[in-house]
């Protein structure tokens, strides 16, 4: 690894701009309990890094350490994480009559989905500001994820599940020594139970944007689409949303590339797609609000999009109203189908969140939204190895 330093500045809370010290092992904002954002000096970061020139810099996460918010680097765990393959899904988009469709394929990544990402940069500010446990309320691959960096880390992992999650997560995550709770309902009663757990003071809390370390090892999915079309955006980026954490990080990352002078002030037109079971932005977004209210009764296949309440959701939906983007729902039968089609027509055996992304292009290019000359991403966040009980019919 590279012993470049990161150049952290401080914590600035996403809602009431309060700032907080770097370097603390710390939540929420103190003031609003709104999530807070890692701040750099990015005019430092400019000089330092020549984007047009990184050979000497790993295809990973931490290709770029000034910007991520670890100094110490034996405290950057590492397990392959980032760096995954942007296809050109030639053959899928060709199926729709479009010429520049891409898949991000992020289920390569270690435990096999993007949350190694988030998880990875998550466990290691942990590591290095002093925790010794860590807990996650998870639908499964986040907590996976967790599980292996705080094995990788020597930190105690406490994860908290809803008992109707795969069985194929509930053992990984024991098998990488975390202790596993499953509990009656979905993710935010997994929540309530680990926050309301007797020895949930000793812990540190690494849910989704409750901590603001997560975020920035999914905004390095930014990073590498702006470096994959050699800095220039593509037209639109599509992105399962659950929690949201990537389609936020990504949206930093280009904030953060413009200051820099690394691109344009172009952006791609953002696009969150949610299960029609569980789709509390599509819903605020549609009505033209800046919250979104909670889901009751949310149900659907992918676990990943059965996030009835997300905390960051004024940043999901500012990201879309700034973009010029869109939300829409797909149905579980159309993930499946999705699924298929594009394992069939690329070799990709993508998860049902990643399917809905084609399912949700295919609507808005046919409807016009999408014009036949813009290139397009799809972000398939997970492998489908993780879900072979989708397919048990």
């Amino acid at each position: 690894m590279n012993d470049r330093s990161s150049l952290l500045t401080h914590l600035e809370c996403a809602k009431c701009h309060h700032i907080v010290d770097a370097f603390s092992l710390v939540n929420l904002c103190p003031v609003c309990a709104k999530p807070l954002l890692a701040r750099y000096d990015l005019k430092k970061a400019a000089a330092a890094i020549d984007h047009r020139n990184l050979s000497d810099r790993p295809q990973s996460v931490w290709r770029f350490p000034e910007l991520l918010p670890v100094r110490n680097p034996l405290c950057r765990m590492y397990l392959g994480e980032g760096g995954t393959p942007l296809i050109p899904a030639t053959q899928l988009g060709a199926s729709v009559g479009h010429e520049h469709l891409f898949i991000k394929e992020e289920g390569l990544n270690p435990t096999g989905s993007f949350k190694a990402r988030g998880l990875g940069v998550a466990v290691s500010c942990a590591l290095e500001r002093g925790a010794k446990a860590l807990s996650i309320p998870s639908a499964g691959n986040a907590a996976g994820a967790m599980s292996a960096y705080a094995a990788r880390a020597g930190l105690k992992a406490h994860v908290f599940m809803p008992k109707d999650v795969p069985e194929s997560f509930v053992v990984e995550c024991q098998v990488l020594g975390a202790e596993v709770t499953l509990v009656d309902g979905l993710i935010n009663d997994a929540g309530k139970a680990a926050a309301n757990h007797p020895d949930a003071a000793n812990r540190f809390d690494v849910s989704t944007l409750k901590e603001p370390y997560r975020i920035e090892g999914k905004k390095t999915m930014g990073y590498e689409i702006a470096e994959q079309f050699n800095w220039e955006l593509p037209d639109v980026l599509i992105y399962p949303t659950g929690g949201g954490t990537g389609l936020i990080g990504m949206w930093k990352a280009f904030d953060e590339m413009e200051e820099m002078g690394w691109i344009s002030t172009k952006r791609p037109r953002m696009v969150s797609v949610q299960a029609s079971g569980c789709a509390p932005i599509v819903r605020a977004f549609q009505s033209g609000l800046g919250e979104a209210k909670l889901w009751e009764n949310a149900s659907t296949d992918a676990g990943g999009l059965r996030v009835p309440g997300a905390i960051g959701d004024f940043l999901i939906l500012d990201a879309l109203y700034q973009s010029h983007g869109t939300a829409l729902t797909v149905e579980d039968h159309e993930m499946k189908e999705g699924a298929r089609r594009m394992g069939l027509a690329e070799g990709v055996f993508v998860s049902p969140e990643g399917a809905a992304t084609f399912v949700a292009f295919e609507k808005l290019f046919q409807s016009g939204w999408i014009l036949p000359e813009e290139t397009v991403v799809l972000f398939n966040t997970g492998s489908g190895h993780k879900y072979y009980n989708l397919w048990a019919d």
